[in-house]
C-alpha cells in the first residue's frame, strides 16, 4: 500500500511539474463551459437595424420604438434613401432594414392600407430568417392592437426581401465557414509542429549552427505550406462553385489574394505556437483548443456575435477567422471590391506581421 501511495504521489508531482499540461487540464473545462454556455444560442440580440422612414408619423415611430425595445435590435442609423440602405448592407454593418412608405400618400389615405418592407442580409440565412420572424411578429402585434373593435385603423402588411441569397440556400453560409476552418486548421496545425518536430528529432542543432538567420528559417518553414494551402483553396472554391452552386460575384483575383493573406496569417500563427512548445503533441493540442473552438464559435460562422456577451464580442476581434469570413462573404456574395474590405484586410495583414515578428523573436531567444 505504501508503494502504491508513493507511486500515486510521484504521478501527481509529474502532473503539477508540467505547468502547461496542468493549465490545459484545469483550464479547458472552464473555457469550454464558458464558450459553449454563452456563444451557443438560438436567440439573436442587438442586431443592427437601419431605418428608412419616409413618413415619420406616429405609426412608424411606434413600430420602430417597439422593435428597439424588444432587445432583438439596436439602431445602427436612420437613412434618407434606399442607396444608403444598400451601402449599410455592403459594409456588413446591417442585419435588417425596415423601410416605411410615405403614410401620407394618396393610396394610403384612400385604401387605409400600408405596406412595410423588411430587407435582410441573407448571407447567413438562419440569422436572416430569425430576424424577419422577430420583426414581422412585432409589426403584426402592433397591427392587431390598431385594429381593435373600438376604432378602425389601417391594415399593415409586410413585404420581405432577402438580399444576396433570395432562395436562402444554407450552402451560402457553410462554404465560406468551412473554407475558413479548413484553411485555419490545416495551415496552423501543420506549421505548429514544424519546429517542435525538429526539437524532438534532435535536428534543431543543425539549424542552430547553420548560417541562416531566424527570419529565414521561419519563412522557409512557411513557404511550402503556403503552396499546399493555396492548392486547398483552389479545390474548395472549385467544389463550392461547381458542385454546390456557390456564386463568386466579385473579383476572383482579389478573392485568391485574400485567401493567400489568410493562409499566411494562419501559418504565422502556427509557427508562433511551434516556437513556444517543445513537443508535437502539445503543439497540436494547443492548435486544436486555441484555434478550432474559437474559429467555430467566435468567428460569426454559425453563431451571431451580436448575441454574445461583450467580453466574447471583444475576444472575437482577435480571431483571424472573423475578419476572413467578412471578406469572403463580401467578395463572393455581395460582389464588393477592396473599397469595402480594406479595413478587414489591414487587420489580417497586421496580425500576420505581429505573429511573424513574435515568432522570430521567440526563435532568437531559443538560439541564445
Amino acid at each position: 500500500m505504501k508503494r502504491m501511495r508513493a507511486f500515486i504521489q510521484k504521478e501527481f508531482y509529474h502532473i503539477f511539474r508540467d505547468r502547461r499540461s496542468l493549465l490545459i487540464l484545469l483550464g479547458m473545462p472552464v473555457v469550454l463551459v464558458t464558450l459553449f454556455g454563452f456563444a451557443i444560442t438560438n436567440e439573436i440580440q442587438n442586431a443592427d437595424l437601419v431605418v428608412l422612414d419616409a413618413s415619420k408619423d406616429e405609426m412608424s415611430t411606434e413600430i420602430t420604438r417597439k422593435m428597439l425595445a424588444s432587445g432583438y435590435f439596436q439602431l445602427h442609423k436612420e437613412v434618407q434613401n434606399i442607396e444608403e440602405v444598400k451601402e449599410s448592407f455592403i459594409n456588413s454593418k446591417t442585419k435588417l432594414a425596415i423601410v416605411y412608405p410615405n403614410l401620407h400618400s394618396h393610396d394610403f389615405q384612400k385604401e387605409g392600407l400600408t405596406q412595410i418592407q423588411l430587407l435582410a442580409d441573407a448571407t447567413d440565412p438562419n440569422t436572416a430568417t430569425t430576424l424577419i420572424n422577430y420583426a414581422s411578429a412585432i409589426i403584426n402585434q402592433y397591427g392587431a392592437e390598431m385594429n381593435s373593435p373600438q376604432m378602425i385603423k389601417p391594415l399593415i402588411q409586410t413585404e420581405v426581401k432577402m438580399l444576396y441569397n433570395p432562395r436562402l440556400k444554407s450552402v451560402f453560409m457553410f462554404v465560406p465557414g468551412v473554407m475558413t476552418i479548413i484553411l485555419m486548421l490545416v495551415s496552423a496545425m501543420m506549421t505548429s509542429i514544424a519546429i517542435t518536430r525538429e526539437k524532438e528529432l534532435g535536428t534543431m542543432e543543425v539549424l542552430l549552427v547553420s548560417p541562416l538567420r531566424p527570419a529565414v528559417i521561419v519563412v522557409g518553414k512557411v513557404i511550402p505550406y503556403i503552396t499546399l494551402a493555396f492548392f486547398n483553396t483552389l479545390v474548395i472554391l472549385f467544389l463550392g462553385t461547381f458542385v454546390f452552386g456557390m456564386p463568386i460575384e466579385g473579383n476572383l483575383v482579389l478573392l485568391l489574394a485574400e485567401c493567400v493573406l489568410f493562409v499566411m496569417t494562419s501559418l504565422a500563427l502556427g509557427i508562433l505556437i511551434s516556437t513556444r512548445t517543445n513537443s508535437q503533441q502539445v503543439a497540436m493540442m494547443i492548435s486544436l483548443i486555441a484555434l478550432m473552438l474559437p474559429t467555430v464559435l467566435l468567428s460569426g460562422f454559425i453563431f451571431p456575435i451580436e448575441s454574445m456577451p461583450w467580453p466574447l464580442q471583444w475576444l472575437s476581434n482577435v480571431i483571424p477567422a472573423k475578419w476572413f469570413i467578412i471578406i469572403i462573404k463580401n467578395i463572393m456574395l455581395k460582389g464588393t471590391g477592396m473599397d469595402f474590405i480594406w479595413k478587414e484586410t489591414l487587420v489580417l495583414a497586421g496580425m500576420t506581421m505581429v505573429f511573424i515578428a513574435a515568432s522570430v523573436r521567440n526563435f532568437k531567444i531559443r538560439l541564445e
